[in-house]
């Protein structure tokens, strides 16, 4: 038993980023997460096309997709870089999207390190809006036939977190925790990349996935993912190691635990105007 334990607390060591690498290119599993994420996102949808529960052409889908993922990927950077960062990219600004730093021994290659998932979500929902004006769509209803195959992605990026070693929890004693190699303090911390890809992603797949032909008024599955989402996050983040650079705000909360609050605030206030107030809403 004992060493079945320390195999699993260890878990982290034997994992090697780098899927793999051919001379100077590297594929890491964190990229390849990325790719199941959007490929089980558009083979749900089309599942969806498939079995006669929405009214879109499998072309306007991908289309939207593909605007989705540039959103997706150019806010989580942009957010990245002003809610966790700003002063190291405000000295240096090309880091922001270029995969290299340059110090006093040389250029050296980094990758383009830290994503926000707040930062990705207003950029998915503003490419989404722009595509929805663009294609005379209704955004509210176009968002709800998408919503609930988000979270299937979403689990594959904490996952991919997992396997890059990063973004793990806070010190514990609990038998479950595991070694992290990017931790130089050595002790056990709360897998929290495994507890966000089932609860934010698993556990909420499963609820909106279950209801996802009965929504009452366009957006409220949207809304229901992102109050689902705000209140799971809240909690796991008393789990998560706070960020180095930032800390935790008035001692006690996490920036993610902030930006959850805010979320759930908007959630409210939009669907108060959405249920009650029958005049159109964005």
């Amino acid at each position: 038993m004992g060493g079945i334990l320390n195999w699993y607390q260890q878990l982290p060591y034997y994992i090697k980023p780098i899927a793999f690498q051919i001379g100077f290119f590297s594929v890491r599993w964190y990229s390849l997460m990325y790719l199941a994420a959007f490929a089980t996102v558009y083979l749900l949808l089309i599942f969806r096309l498939k079995h006669k529960e929405g009214s879109y052409s499998e072309s306007l889908i991908s289309s939207f997709l593909i605007y989705a993922i540039i959103g997706l990927l150019v806010g989580a950077r942009i957010g990245y870089v002003l809610f966790y960062n700003f002063p190291y990219y405000l000295s240096h600004p090309l880091e922001i999207i270029l995969p290299v730093s340059v110090t006093n021994y040389g250029i050296r290659v980094t990758g383009i390190y830290g994503m926000s998932y707040f930062g990705g979500l207003i950029g998915i929902i503003l490419a989404g809006y722009i595509f929805s004006k663009k294609q005379k769509q209704n955004f509210w209803k176009l968002a709800d036939f998408v919503i609930p195959a988000i979270p299937a992605g979403y689990f594959f990026g904490r996952i991919g977190n997992f396997l890059n070693g990063e973004l793990y929890g806070r010190a514990t004693q609990k038998f479950w925790g595991m070694y992290f190699p990017a931790d130089l303090s050595g002790v056990l911390r709360h897998p929290s990349q495994l507890y966000e890809a089932f609860f934010e992603g698993l556990v909420i797949f499963i609820i909106l996935w279950s209801v996802r032909n009965k929504s009452k008024f366009p957006g409220q599955l949207l809304l229901a993912y992102l109050f689902l989402y705000g209140f799971s996050r809240f909690q796991i983040e008393f789990f998560r190691e706070p960020d180095h650079q930032i800390g935790l705000m008035f001692s006690f909360l996490t920036l993610g635990q902030i930006f959850s609050v805010a979320l759930i605030l908007a959630v409210m206030v939009i669907y108060f105007f959405k249920k009650y107030d029958k005049t159109s809403f964005l």
